[in-house]
């Protein structure tokens, strides 16, 4: 069997999967052992399932991950007598910057440099353009998520945890207007946004688009690109036990 192996570190347990597994780049499955970077890179990177393994450090949630390093013998027994199932944990965030087009598992990001960006918002409905407000809005940005990464930035920044897999989320970062909270949009519906006065870093997890100034515009929608994850035959975490290891990481 073949897999695929990202990982934070070398911990001692990877000697057992590559004992047992044809570890390769063009497997069909991909286990990410670390934390919630770790399954975020792993997800950028590779298209087919992942099993988020958790590696139990300090301040690493693995929000994601129902097992850990410590269930190793499990989980290898598992895979190999193929007890698991695929499940669809949500969509990734697409935008369109300059006729190329990125994808945004957590989420992607308008960050003001230095001063304020002011902005303009449209959204896309059956290919018509409308405004989303009928001023121009200033602050530090904003972001836009699906409900994979609404626990993250998201969460921290104000925004809504989100439970439904086909909703796109725009959440805005210290913006000074009269409305600033959260906007849900439906899958059909896609955000324009022009750049009106200031500068600002356009990126997508962490990683860097370019640098956004007067006059530039992009695109933003949920994409079809699915991000799936591979759930073995153990007892899932519920949904109040994950967010509240998340909640704990974070205070210690």
């Amino acid at each position: 069997m073949k897999i695929k192996i990202i990982s934070k570190k070398i911990y001692p347990e990877l000697k057992k999967l590559y004992n047992k597994f044809d570890v390769s780049d063009d497997a069909k499955i991909c286990l990410a052992i670390g934390g919630d970077g770790t399954f975020i890179k792993a997800a950028n990177k590779f298209e087919g399932p992942i099993l988020p393994i958790r590696s139990e450090e300090k301040n690493s949630t693995g929000y994601y991950a129902d097992s850990s390093l410590k269930d190793i013998d499990f989980i290898i027994d598992s895979l190999l007598k193929k007890k698991y199932s695929i499940n669809e944990l949500g969509r990734k965030v697409e935008v369109e910057y300059k006729g190329k087009k990125y994808y945004g598992v957590n989420e992607v990001l308008l960050k003001n440099v230095q001063e304020e960006v002011y902005f303009k918002l449209y959204y896309i409905e059956d290919e018509k353009l409308n405004r989303l407000y009928n001023y121009t809005l200033s602050g530090d940005g904003f972001l836009a998520t699906s409900a994979i990464g609404s626990t993250a930035y998201n969460r921290t920044a104000g925004g809504p945890i989100i439970l439904d897999k086909n909703v796109l989320c725009l959440t805005f970062l210290s913006i000074e207007n009269p409305l600033t909270n959260s906007v849900i949009l439906r899958e059909d519906e896609k955000l324009h946004i022009e750049v009106e006065k200031g500068k600002g870093i356009l990126s997508y997890d962490g990683m860097m688009i370019g640098q956004i100034e007067k006059d530039d515009s992009f695109d933003i929608k949920l994409s079809n690109k699915k991000v799936k994850v591979i759930k073995l035959d153990i007892q899932s975490e519920e949904f109040s036990e994950k967010l509240s290891r998340l909640v704990k990481s974070k205070m210690n």
